[in-house]
């Protein structure tokens, strides 16, 4: 066990804020950032959904996640190698940045307005009449060919500028030692961060009427999205200004010297093309390990998220009802992962990597095996509940869900997330900066796109997602306890590797003591 924070801070500095003084400049700089990224993550995420299940139903997000989001995915993870070997990674996160806000600029200002001209209207039914009703979602993704592109785009920000980018930067500027007390503070601004972004959204988007007087927008919704676009420039552009003044004026200082001297010796090495960092995958089991509980954790989410959003779509059909739920979803996440947030750091010191790593696989798995036991037998528990609680069984189903993804995503931002950056600290700097971008960029692409080629088959086969719900629900058990003995074999490397430097300083006479994973 490592010693507890509470001899090195005292009871409540150590429970709420374990920082050093001088560890001020690199912690709030880093807190501001990750609360700009995420507001943007929590509104995009939201907002994604809303602008596509609501026009084309659930079921066009497996194939969007197939057919389009994981070439987009690879392509997007290429050019960012590309600019990784000819740029600094500053000037990486100013090229990738700039290029996703403009992006979204164009879609709300200038595609959105002609939506109903450049869509492809005519064709989606010529082709429709041809084939069978499971192929529905694959001819909305061409139909709406532009929610299709903010979907991917808005989709990419969660793993380039928050995965790739934010906690690469964090990685390379963080020991193991300042990680162990770091990450959780950073989960709690990141959780803080939902819920300002979810209220704001559903403040946004309840405002009733048209209002003349904005030189944009032709009804209420469209007005919403428009304003809630213009948020996510602002707080990106914040974003990049915080990172340029850490650059400037916190990581000048000799202690930073040999962080910025790292990508000019990596230069004279030989770099990696992206086929050469999937190859290092294969051979680095401790890389594979980490690639198996992404792709797990994001296949398993995939998996129960359509069918759920697929209800959800059915109880708010309008994209502004959608949208207020979602957000209010996001800001209850928000509380309980920051509730969450405040104990990691203590979890992961007292119980280990290992322990700690495992909360979120048996969190998935107790919650999604309620959620499908509810769905699967919802014919023999309707009744009960409509005399239990007066709601439908429609109502009654999404409310699971509700509960089911909120406990889900709250082990994710709280104990998932920082657990899997302390894993990549260890590596060698070529091997984090490409692992991760393979990892990050395009695995978790893979568990997504996994979860929706089986959506798919499926749903071809069955032709609803409630007849294939068993399936689905075998197929989650498999997955998590491969998930499981994944994250139980890495914590014995990552032990391994930070056994030495994980061991703390001796405090108040105390001797040294060895970590557990």
């Amino acid at each position: 066990m490592t010693q507890p924070l509470v001899s090195e801070f005292g009871p409540i500095r150590g429970f709420l804020w374990p920082i050093h003084s001088h560890e001020l400049k690199k912690i709030v700089p880093l807190l501001l950032m990750l609360f700009l990224i995420c507001f943007n993550y929590t509104v995009l995420r939201n907002m994604k959904d809303a602008v596509v299940v609501t026009a084309s139903g659930a079921e066009v997000i497996p194939f969007i996640k197939v057919w389009v989001m994981l070439p987009i995915a690879v392509l997007i993870t290429y050019f960012f190698t590309k600019l990784a070997d000819r740029y600094s990674h500053e000037q990486v996160f100013y090229i990738i940045m700039t290029s996703f806000l403009v992006f979204y600029a164009v879609f709300a200002f200038i595609i959105y307005p002609q939506r109903d001209t450049l869509h492809l209207h005519q064709a989606a039914d010529l082709v429709e009449g041809y084939l069978p009703t499971g192929f529905r979602g694959l001819i909305s993704m061409f139909r709406y060919w532009s929610f299709t592109a903010f979907y991917v785009i808005s989709e990419m920000w969660s793993n380039i500028i928050f995965s790739v980018l934010f906690w690469g930067f964090a990685n390379e500027i963080t020991k193991i030692e300042e990680a162990r007390r770091f990450y959780g503070v950073l989960s709690v601004g990141s959780n803080l961060s939902s819920i300002v972004a979810g209220q704001a959204a559903i403040y946004i988007s309840r405002v009733e009427g048209f209002n003349p007087n904005l030189p944009f927008g032709n009804d209420p919704w469209e007005q919403s999205m428009m304003i809630l676009v213009l948020a996510i420039i602002v707080s990106g552009i914040g974003s990049m200004l915080v990172f340029r003044w850490m650059n400037k004026n916190v990581l000048t200082d000799k202690t930073f010297a040999p962080l910025h001297t790292a990508p000019k010796s990596l230069k004279k090495k030989k770099k990696l093309s992206v086929k050469e960092s999937f190859a290092y995958l294969s051979k680095s089991k401790y890389l594979l390990y980490i690639a198996i509980i992404v792709v797990s954790y994001n296949l398993v989410i995939n998996l129960i998220e359509v069918v759920w959003k697929d209800q959800v779509k059915e109880l708010y059909p309008s994209p502004a009802d959608f949208n207020v739920y979602m957000n209010n979803l996001a800001s209850i996440i928000g509380v309980v992962s920051t509730f969450m947030a405040f104990f990691t750091a203590h979890v992961i010191n007292r119980l280990g990597w290992t322990k700690t790593a495992l909360i979120t696989p048996i969190v998935m798995a107790i919650t999604c095996g309620g959620f499908f036991s509810f769905l699967l037998f919802q014919d023999h528990l309707a009744g009960i509940a409509l005399t239990l609680t007066g709601f439908t069984p429609l109502a009654f189903s999404v409310c699971f869900g509700f509960a089911q993804n909120c406990l889900s995503k709250a082990a994710k931002f709280s104990v998932f997330d920082a657990t899997k950056e302390m894993a990549f600290i260890p590596l060698d700097p070529e091997l984090k900066l490409k692992g991760k971008a393979a990892i990050d960029g395009v695995g978790s692409r893979l568990g997504k796109s996994g979860g929706s080629l089986i959506h798919q088959s499926l749903l071809v086969l069955f032709g609803s997602f409630s007849g294939s719900a068993p399936y689905v629900a075998a197929i989650l058990l498999s997955v998590i306890v491969l998930w499981i003995s994944a994250t139980r074999s890495l914590g014995k490397q990552f032990n391994e590797l930070t056994q030495t430097e994980l061991v703390p300083e001796p405090i108040l006479g105390a001797t040294k003591q060895p970590v557990i994973a």
